[in-house]
C-alpha cells in the first residue's frame, strides 16, 4: 500500500503528484502491460532473429 504523507499547506494536486510517482516507481503497471501481451518464449527468440535479419540487411544496404 503505497503512502503519501501530506503536510499541512499541500495542494491536493502536489500529494498527488507524489502518489503517482510512487506508483511509477512501484512497476505495477508495467508489470500488468507486459502479463497482457505475453508471448511463448520461442515466438520471442524468432521475433529477435527476423528484427535482427531485418536489421543487418538495413545495415548491408547502408555500406553498398
Amino acid at each position: 500500500m503505497i503512502i503519501v504523507p501530506v503536510k499541512e499547506g499541500d495542494s491536493i494536486d502536489r500529494a498527488l503528484k507524489k502518489f503517482k510517482r510512487k506508483f511509477e516507481k512501484t512497476g505495477v503497471m508495467r508489470e500488468l502491460r507486459e502479463r497482457q501481451k505475453y508471448t511463448k518464449p520461442s515466438i520471442r527468440r524468432r521475433e529477435e532473429k527476423t528484427r535482427a535479419i531485418f536489421i543487418q540487411k538495413l545495415r548491408d544496404q547502408e555500406l553498398i
